[in-house]
């Protein structure tokens, strides 16, 4: 569940590539000068230096005093050391770490992933990755190694006369210091990293989840392995409980994580990987396209401004007959499934993943992509989940009802290296209320709990499938089920052949427009890989021989993507609409008329009602059950009523390039918006009676029926009242080519008040549901008039930023519902005079005296 192009990237790693036209390969701008060995203190010493003194921070012995003199190899690495050789050597000895780095790995860089191996009740997940990936390199410097953090956020080629200001810009920091402690064969520096392990510095620490410094004494580093391409270290930090009121410690980990409130043992799990010596071609990013994306300020460019280049993140794909049409790949994207996965899952899970075979056969391969079990303890000792090397599915013991699909990926060129799958144990809970409150009318399996394993088995593989789709480098596409004809997705044919949307990247559930009479299997409920996934697959994963950079890729790409103008089940979503595109919404079906495909998710939802007691209530337990699915389709309801609201003030949104004919942008007719609010005024303001189940209600509350209804009307009225909204209204209308042909700001106003304040005018009793409804109006309208203030959410990127506070002080907003609440307030004068009920009455000079103060505040 990853959120915007940029956003979800950047702010993970913050790193990108720059392409010259040269080479393929960029130039980082802040390499350094390869230290010359002859210069260097001579290595392996035949006689003791002096002693070393005490470190006090990450970089180990010595790493806060003066250069020391090397000792004899044989008085450090002891006959006791415990070693490993691969990328470099490692040695145990006793509980100090030490790494011996050849020549040939200095001024490398190399890639580091952190992750939480095992963690505390509460402070996340085990195999979760844990702060920013980084990319790093070793150092040296006489006597002494530093490890820096390599940056890629800008560039330049090194033949640019800009390298050089690039580089002064962009220094790398310093994440450890060490003293050579002595040199090994050919020049390799064996130096002491404990410390960079038990006492990491924040920005390889695990970031906001703890406050405190580990303690010394409860810290210490548990295994380390080298393999030829990567070193693995694990070592179990133990922190101390914060003071009280001290702030966050720091160090990019993610704002939102749960922070340690007492002692926090966390078993860390460091991978050092070298990147590819042959980078992969990076494919320029297309707004058109949704793929992830990462971006780089590149100042080798020709324009004449600081060129920012965007490069979708995808994993290398190379036939092993790069002549044939359909080849398999020289290496499979192989995923492995985790053995701590429930046994009757597996094999969905297996599906889940192979499920994206037939979109990379769209690019030109066979069997791109496969499943596998990870090998035992007997076949392999060293094999790690946390090693990133391997991409896992994994299974987290978890009450959280999610499941998210990160990635690893190479910042030089966007190349995927290692993708781990998180499955959150409940997001059966979740699969099981999405299937009941959408399609239970429909599956005499979904009366049953639990489900039956092959019902459930075949949800968990859907989500599979769609976190895969993240880990591929696809981003979210709630375009598509807007691009469908709307009668189609109540087509058997139809939906056997194409589905209910066209990618299983949109939110796009089951569909819950299909009434029985339909036919449709039950297997076609479920969304799946479709045409979208497989263009977009081929898009982004097709080799193109005959370019050999970047830029000679984009007349091929661009040809593609407009592909989009005749089949708009290609479409992504427009990443500047603003919430603008009625299509462009999440949890639809059929949206591309959603007054017509809520209609029939209302029927749906009006014969799921009889079965919530059948499916939920069982012999010898609570009703707890029952109480979470009646709020779950509660909140059905009111996700598909807001599918109307977003009718109005909506505009259809396609992304479009210079060459492409007709505007980005179309506002929604007159009409349609106007039968987007008659049919709310009709089914979602008027009262959801169908709700009101003595049967339900008496077992699960004492009290609570009429909040819940209210909240539920109070969400789709906010979603109207939307300042967003509201403005696109006023603008629209104001540059239309004949104003009446809008539908502008106080006809909408009018029409919603018709809705909210019928009784006015047609007298007789407001009812106790009705009552509520329009206080919860008068207090929207309150807001509107005098907007509470709003903070905008840190790290909100600008072009999202205009959604959030309050409408602009010069907008027709204020007086709108000024000149609303006058004309509510003399209807109300004159209905009192009419009614005979007292609650009514005392209602209704309420209302009257809440206007006033609205209006006159402090009178």
């Amino acid at each position: 569940m990853i959120a915007s192009r940029r956003l979800a990237l950047t702010a993970l790693l913050g790193l990108g590539l720059a392409c010259s036209k040269q080479s393929t390969t960029p130039t980082p701008a802040p390499q350094q000068a390869r230290p010359n060995p002859e210069a260097a203190t001579p290595t392996g010493g035949a006689e003791e230096g002096p002693a070393r003194p005490a470190g006090q921070g990450p970089g180990g012995a010595g790493a806060a005093g003066a250069d020391a003199q090397p000792r004899p190899y044989d008085r450090v690495i002891t006959a006791a050391a415990k070693t490993r050789d691969g990328l470099f050597k490692t040695h145990m000895v006793g509980t100090k770490l030490y790494f011996e780095i050849p020549m040939a790995r200095f001024n490398e860089e190399l890639l580091l992933v952190i992750r939480g191996a095992k963690v505390p009740v509460n402070l996340g997940y085990g195999g979760q990755q844990l702060g920013p990936t980084r990319v790093v390199r070793w150092e040296r410097v006489g006597n002494r190694v530093m490890l820096r953090s390599v940056s890629f956020e800008t560039v330049a080629d090194a033949d640019n006369p800009m390298y050089q200001a690039v580089k002064n810009s962009n220094n790398d920091i310093i994440l450890g210091a060490f003293n050579v402690e002595s040199w090994g064969k050919d020049s390799s520096a064996v130096i002491e990293v404990t410390r960079l392990y038990t006492a990491p510095p924040p920005e390889l620490g695990p970031g906001n989840r703890v406050r405190t410094q580990p303690d010394a004494n409860r810290s210490y580093v548990e295994r380390v392995q080298s393999f030829p391409t990567n070193v693995e270290v694990e070592a179990n930090l133990t922190y101390p409980p914060p003071p009280q009121g001290a702030g966050a410690a720091g160090g990019g980990g993610n704002q939102f994580a749960a922070t340690a409130t007492e002692t926090a043992t966390i078993l860390m799990h460091w991978s050092m990987i070298q990147l590819p010596a042959k980078p992969m071609m990076p494919r320029l990013a297309d707004k058109r396209i949704g793929f992830f994306s990462l971006e780089q300020i590149d100042y080798s460019r020709p324009e004449q401004r600081s060129e920012t280049r965007e490069y979708i993140v995808r994993w290398r794909l190379e036939k092993k007959d790069p002549s044939a049409a359909m080849s398999e790949p020289v290496k499979p994207i192989t995923y492995y499934v985790d053995a701590a996965t429930p046994e009757w899952l597996k094999p969905y899970v297996r599906q889940g993943i192979e499920d994206w075979q037939p979109a990379f056969e769209a690019a030109g391969f066979r069997r791109a992509i496969v499943a596998a079990d990870p090998p035992t303890r007997e076949q392999d000792p060293d094999w790690s989940p946390e090693d990133a090397r391997y991409s896992v599915v994994r299974w987290l013991a978890s009450t959280v009802e999610n499941a998210q699909g990160p990635n690893v990926h190479d910042p030089r060129t966007g190349e995927i290296l290692e993708s781990d799958i998180y499955m959150y144990h409940n997001i059966m809970n979740l699969q099981r209320s999405w299937y009941f409150t959408q399609v239970g009318h429909l599956d005499p399996r979904a009366s049953q709990w639990p489900f039956p394993s092959e019902l459930m088995g075949e949800l968990v593989r859907f989500v599979v499938a769609h976190e895969v789709g993240h880990t591929l480098g696809y981003q979210h596409d709630q375009k598509g089920s807007s691009t469908y004809p709307v009668d189609s997705v109540r087509s058997k044919t139809w939906v056997a052949k194409m589905g209910h949307s066209p990618s299983i990247m949109d939110y796009s559930r089951f569909n819950y427009t299909a009434q029985a009479e339909d036919g449709i299997p039950l297997t076609d409920l479920i969304p799946r890989v479709g045409p979208y996934d497989k263009y977009t697959a081929r898009w982004g994963y097709t080799p193109i021989p005959t370019a050999k950079t970047s830029d000679e890729e984009r007349p091929t790409l661009d040809r593609w993507a407009r592909e989009q103008d005749a089949t708009p089940w290609f479409r992504f979503n427009l990443s500047d609409s603003r919430g603008s595109d009625p299509g462009d919404q999440s949890e639809a079906v059929g949206d591309a008329d959603p007054v017509k495909a809520t209609g029939w998710g209302l029927k749906s939802i009006r014969q799921i009602i009889p079965l919530l007691i059948p499916a939920t209530v069982q012999e010898g337990h609570d009703y707890a059950d029952l109480d979470q699915m009646y709020s779950r389709l509660i909140q059905q309801w009111t996700r598909e009523m807001n599918h109307v609201a977003i009718m109005v003030g909506g505009a259809d949104a396609q992304e479009k390039y210079a060459g492409q004919a007709g505007p980005r942008y179309t506002p929604w007719s007159k009409a349609r918006q106007k039968e987007a609010v008659a049919f709310l005024n009709a089914n979602a303001l008027a009262t959801p009676s169908y709700f009101l189940d003595t049967r339900i209600l008496r077992l699960i509350e004492v009290e609570g029926a009429l909040r819940r209804i209210n909240q539920a009307q109070s969400g789709v009225l906010t979603t109207l009242f939307n300042d967003r909204r509201l403005e696109r209204l006023v603008e629209f209308e104001a540059l239309a080519a004949a104003p009446r042909e809008a539908y502008g700001l106080s006809e909408m106003l009018a029409d919603v008040r018709g809705g909210v304040w019928g009784e006015l005018t047609a007298g007789g009793v407001i009812s106790a549901p009705r009552r509520e409804l329009q206080r919860s109006y008068l207090t929207l309208a309150a807001n509107k008039i005098t907007p509470p203030a709003t903070a905008v959410p840190a790290n909100i990127p600008p072009q999202f930023a205009a959604n959030f506070g309050p409408a602009r002080a010069t907008s027709d907003i204020k007086a709108a519902f000024r000149a609303e609440l006058r004309t509510v307030d003399a209807a109300a004068a004159s209905a009192i005079g009419r009614t005979n009920d007292r609650m009514t009455r005392a209602h209704l000079q309420a209302v009257r005296d809440q206007i006033k103060e609205i209006l006159e505040p402090g009178k």
